[in-house]
């Protein structure tokens, strides 16, 4: 009896196939660009930490270096300019390109917010240099910055604060919301921002493995979470409405998970791309996206150091 018992035990186990941790569900219609940026012999990035493009299809990085602020054309991939040596820390940690084209960049260790022309001049200050703090003029390690229509500017303040802080065009207080938590509404680890042409505010909820949506006002809208969009690091809207997520997979695991990833409006899975490594096509700590008006998309790596073009496959 005890034989037959075991033997029907390992018929059923020979008979289950294991899945693994992700299985891909669709096939992707985005590939690499392969040569694209062109870089010289000598040119090499640190930790890419933030990208954005422009209206005129210039692509934006920051990255933990001099000079950190590099412009790239997007369709050649060659080097426009570069600024910016020696005023950004080794934490330099968010880039965002608002309607009017000038460059913001977040430093997570001067616990600061900038705003540059494309040219790189310092046009806006926001936080007090070196202080971590809470309230109208404080940060404490934020992480990333998005700017609407109206101008109205949002800033994940993300890895002490938990909260997102909205100010003026003009770079006045307005008001702020969120706490340390896992409830509606609370963040753990904000981790990227962006604002649709309607106004309303994503928020990559990194620890939490969300995205929450919020109104101009803080109100909470709408939360998005499954298996498939993993963990947001970073994300961006389209002009279309859909939301590009880099996925960075969990701190601990890097092997299991990191990818690019495309929603619709709803939040439902359109593409995903990608996989953990350093080939072509492969992430290690993907830690922003951007979309292009053309719809090139681009990922950039901490880990990984490099920005990676994506573009939908040619109908054969």
């Amino acid at each position: 009896m005890q034989r037959a018992t075991l033997a029907a035990v390992f018929l059923l186990l020979s008979s289950i196939t294991l899945l693994p941790f992700f299985k891909k569900s669709i096939e992707s219609n985005y590939q690499v660009v392969h040569g694209w940026p062109q870089l010289s012999e000598t040119s090499t990035f640190a930790g890419v930490a933030g990208v954005d493009v422009d209206s005129q299809n210039r692509v934006f990085i920051i990255h933990r270096a001099n000079p950190p602020i590099i412009c790239f054309d997007g369709s050649t991939g060659k080097i426009l300019t570069s600024w910016g040596n020696d005023q950004f820390t080794s934490l330099a940690h968010g880039l965002e390109v608002d309607p009017a084209d000038n460059v913001w960049v977040v430093d997570a260790k001067h616990h600061q917010i900038f705003k540059f022309s494309p040219q790189g001049n310092l046009l806006m200050t926001l936080g007090t240099k070196g202080t971590p703090g809470l309230g109208p003029k404080h940060f404490n390690q934020p992480t990333d910055v998005a700017v609407a229509n109206t101008g109205e500017i949002y800033v994940s303040d993300g890895y002490v604060n938990s909260r997102v802080a909205k100010f003026s065009a003009e770079g006045n207080f307005l008001q702020e919301w969120g706490s340390k938590g896992d409830q509606p509404g609370q963040f753990n680890t904000p981790h990227g921002i962006s604002v649709d042409q309607q106004g309303k505010i994503y928020v990559a909820d990194r620890g939490n493995s969300r995205i929450q949506i919020f109104n101009s006002n803080g109100t909470l809208i709408q939360e998005w979470k499954s298996p498939h969009l993993g963990r947001p690091w970073g994300l961006d809207i389209g002009i279309d409405g859909s939301v590009y997520v880099a996925d960075g997979g969990d701190l601990v695991h890097r092997d299991k998970r990191e990818r690019g990833l495309r929603l619709d409006p709803k939040g439902r899975l359109v593409d995903e791309w990608g996989s953990f490594g350093r080939y072509d096509g492969e992430f290690y700590w993907a830690h922003d996206i951007a979309v292009a008006p053309t719809g090139a998309v681009y990922v950039c790596d901490v880990l990984g150091q490099r920005i990676q073009k994506f573009v939908q496959r040619s109908p054969n």
